[in-house]
């Protein structure tokens, strides 16, 4: 009786176990059917902006004076990415602060091709640094604003501003910063702040000028590129490019019809 049982045992988990198995089976060919209908995912980070400028070439003049020996990546007068800013209420418009000053400053319209007045889609103030502890202070200014955002189709080549100042071989700027998203443009030869100073911010600056500044950076800046007035040097990324201007160190109103915008 004990062996009957037992063989009856035997074939009763025998016979649980094919179900067992061929439920399995069931199982895996649904699931594999059922993978059919998953959308289609594309893997990996958007495709890079294509930012050659086709037939443009960049050049390099000596420097006068001594070379920064500063990290351009953290320094806050180089680069204004690391500085910061900050969106505030300012008014979108030009505005008239005072009479012409200087009838050769940069003039901010040439940065399109079509020179146009563009929209004003933003306005911001820069932070003021604290030396001591080496990080942005507050965003205190005179000005109402200090950074300005300009409309513009994400990838609409960019131009440098057009200016009345020649630093040599018919070249208006010195470019002391480049990074894959921004430039900071000197008007004048000296590897330092005087004079005026222009950040333009949000602009897929082209690759081959971009390689041109960190060659001769890493060369111990003894040479920089050069830039002509309305010369393009990168596209938008997407509706705004920012922009400002320094003059002897002071950041100033980029919106000021009298000084960027003069007729305008």
């Amino acid at each position: 009786m004990r062996n009957l049982t037992f063989k009856k045992f035997g074939k009763w988990t025998a016979l649980w176990m094919m179900l067992g198995l061929l439920g399995l089976a069931v199982m895996e060919a649904e699931a594999q059917s059922k993978r059919y209908y998953l959308p289609a995912v594309v893997g990996g980070k958007p495709a890079a902006p294509v930012c050659d400028l086709p037939n443009t070439t960049y050049n390099a003049l000596t420097i006068n004076g001594p070379a920064l020996t500063v990290d351009p990546e953290r320094d806050e007068n180089l680069n204004l990415g690391y500085r910061g800013y900050e969106a505030n209420n300012a008014p979108r418009k030009l505005v008239v602060l005072g009479v012409v000053h200087d009838n050769k400053a940069p003039q901010f319209p040439a940065m399109f091709a079509d020179r146009r007045t563009p929209a004003l889609t933003g306005t911001y103030q820069r932070y003021r640094w604290d030396e001591n502890c080496d990080c942005p202070l507050d965003a205190y200014s005179r000005w109402e604003a200090t950074v300005l955002g300009m409309g513009v189709s994400p990838g609409e080549t960019i131009y440098t501003p057009d200016s009345g100042y020649d630093i040599g071989g018919g070249y208006e700027y010195m470019v002391m910063y480049a990074a894959e998203t921004r430039v900071t443009l000197h008007i004048g030869r000296e590897d330092e702040f005087y004079g005026y100073v222009i950040y333009i911010e949000d602009v897929c600056v082209d690759p081959d000028l971009l390689g041109l500044y960190r060659r001769l950076h890493a060369a111990g800046r003894d040479e920089l590129p050069v830039l002509r007035g309305h010369q393009p040097f990168g596209k938008a990324l997407d509706n705004e490019v920012k922009i400002a201007v320094r003059d002897n160190g002071s950041f100033m109103d980029p919106r000021s019809r009298n000084d960027w915008w003069q007729g305008r």
